[in-house]
């Protein structure tokens, strides 16, 4: 494993994200998924609630990993947006895009994507077409 810095920055607006920056590594693909889980148990979410965000944001984090930077090290930022009635995450990368890992034919891409829908109560994708990065939000109601 090399060496590896995660920041995560509490930041004191409503309502209050809780960012976390990483870099695009499997290795830190545990501490996103605690992360994510810790804050889903602070505002009340039911265990199954906790199950689905688990795997949705696995899901979008691992492909990150996987399809954001075949050539390079990247990151990726998870921001989460804790409210009292649901929980708002969203992944970032600033990687090739989905169009460009669609057109490169990447083994699985958008099987997670599915996954990722079924298991949220909405779901937004946003890869601009010039391969900037791709934005994945989820909501999943409390």
């Amino acid at each position: 494993m090399t060496a590896t810095s995660a920041t995560l920055i509490l930041r004191p607006t409503e309502p209050a994200p809780v960012v976390l920056s990483v870099p695009a590594e499997p290795e830190l693909l545990s501490l996103v998924r605690q992360a994510v889980t810790a804050v889903a148990e602070l505002v009340g979410m039911s265990s199954e609630g906790q199950d689905d965000l688990r795997i949705a944001v696995t899901e979008a984090a691992t492909n990150v990993v996987v399809h954001a930077y075949p050539d390079r090290a990247g990151t990726m930022c998870i921001e989460v947006w804790p409210s009292e009635d649901a929980l708002v995450v969203h992944v970032t990368d600033h990687g090739t895009g989905l169009v460009s890992s669609m057109e490169h034919v990447n083994p699985g891409l958008g099987l997670g994507l599915h996954l990722i829908a079924a298991l949220t109560d909405d779901m937004f994708i946003v890869s601009p077409a010039d391969g900037s990065g791709t934005h994945v939000g989820m909501t999943f109601r409390l």
